[in-house]
């Protein structure tokens, strides 16, 4: 059984900085798109970041362009989320997510798109 442990959300003020972790378990790491979302209250889930399996590719939403990035480690099984410059818009539950399928990069920002789910971290930025 896939299982996904985020690590890393707290508070940070506007402007700061914050990493999550994503730690996997359960099948081959190395061979599935990671991917990171957000739920802040009131609102849909929204895609973060993706990161393909190699590392050789990630794909980030426009909101956080230029300020987040995506990493991973394989022989880890963890996959990061670096924060920069963060805004009090950034805070919100941020989930980790795995693809269903190996080696596959299709519509990476779609929450469909990825079979297993880790719990959630808790960001919050403060103004």
């Amino acid at each position: 059984q896939v299982q996904l442990v985020e690590s890393g959300g707290g508070l940070v003020q506007a402007g700061g900085s914050l990493r999550v972790s994503c730690a996997a378990s359960g099948r081959t790491f190395s061979k599935y798109t990671m991917a990171w979302f957000r739920q802040a209250p009131g609102k849909e889930r929204e895609f973060v970041a993706a990161i393909i399996w190699s590392g050789g590719s990630t794909y980030y939403a426009d909101s956080v362009k230029g300020r987040f990035t995506i990493s991973r480690d394989n022989p880890a099984n963890t996959v990061f989320l670096l924060m920069n410059s963060l805004k009090p818009e950034d805070t919100a539950v941020y989930y980790c997510a795995a693809n269903a399928l190996p080696y596959y990069s299709g519509a990476y920002y779609l929450g469909s798109t990825y079979g297993y789910w880790g719990q959630g971290t808790q960001v919050t930025v403060s103004s």
